[in-house]
């Protein structure tokens, strides 16, 4: 078959990568984001000029022009991976099977751009991928296929989308073409009922209540590591809040309850957060003992608002 690849950063290009190392279908072109002012050039740009591929770099498919050049290559399937940039009817459908497009929840749960921390944060137990039928609508459409996965009660999206998601669904795109190459894609009809959209998980969302449950704490604090990063203040200064664990214990919640060489431990409703990997405001990550030893962290102080 013929495969235009759509994508971007690392997930694209490894998605580009296990199709070519295959050898059984012909890479016609990859389209990527425009560069930008600044930034390095992206990963899966960067690979398809290495294997000699063309790269097409559109900032939208509104005009006649990009839409002739995207039917010029005469592609029989679109393989949509990690793609940020809308891409309408009239550009998806030009293969002759038109696109099948990635995405990292079980669809139609979690439609949205943060699809990985919000299952964490909102607690629950499973989550996976959909590789998806893509309409103009946010994530909708009916899925090809479906990938599930636990989430552990102390996984943070590390965890979940690079140690699970991630190698599954770049193994899984040779499946995907199977599918178009057999001409018998199947189709998961989307429950309406029970689908979900969520904005961006951003700083704003991961501000630390310390007076909520010690589960609801611990939940935002690994479904914002690494990114956008969960944040308390201390001193008026904002701490950047990582790797920790749930311990047991009682008392006013906001304090500091202990502070150790493994970290030091913030009072929730229920028990208590033990932070081990913090970011000072303007600095790197450090051990949270050695941030708590910089500034004469004690118990009996408060930390948050």
């Amino acid at each position: 078959m013929r495969l235009i690849v759509m994508g971007q950063q690392a997930f694209g290009k490894d998605v580009l990568a296990k199709l070519l190392d295959t050898g059984t279908d012909e890479v016609v072109a990859v389209y990527c984001e425009p560069d930008k002012e600044g930034k390095p050039v992206d990963p899966i740009k960067e690979f398809a000029l290495e294997k000699g591929l063309p790269v097409e770099q559109p900032a939208n498919f509104n005009d006649q022009e990009t839409l002739d050049t995207l039917k010029g290559f005469n592609a029989d399937l679109m393989v949509m991976a990690f793609v940020n940039v809308f891409v309408p009817e009239a550009a998806r459908d030009t293969p002759t099977h038109g696109s099948i497009c990635f995405h990292p929840s079980l669809l139609p749960l979690h439609r949205g751009p943060s699809a990985v921390n919000w299952p964490i944060i909102m607690g629950s137990t499973k989550s996976g991928y959909s590789w998806f039928y893509p309409s103009d609508g946010l994530d909708e459409g009916d899925s090809l296929m479906q990938w599930e996965c636990p989430i552990e009660e102390d996984d943070t999206v590390i965890d979940l989308y690079f140690k699970k998601i991630y190698p599954s669904a770049v193994d899984s795109v040779l499946e995907v073409v199977d599918h178009y190459r057999n001409g018998n894609p199947p189709r998961i009809v989307a429950n309406e009922d029970e689908a979900t959209y969520e904005r961006r998980c951003t700083a704003k969302h991961a501000k630390i209540d310390w007076n909520k449950p010690v589960k609801q704490v611990y939940d935002l604090i690994r479904g914002t590591n690494p990114a956008p990063g969960a944040w308390t203040t201390f001193n008026d200064a904002k701490l950047g809040i990582f790797d920790c664990k749930r311990v047991p214990g009682d008392g006013i919640s906001g304090r500091i309850r202990d502070v150790t060489d493994e970290g030091f431990a913030v009072q929730c409703i229920g028990g208590r957060i033990l932070v081990q990997r913090v970011r000072p405001d303007g600095e790197g990550k450090a051990a949270a003992s050695e941030w708590a030893a910089n500034v004469g962290l004690k118990a009996g102080d408060t930390i948050g608002e």
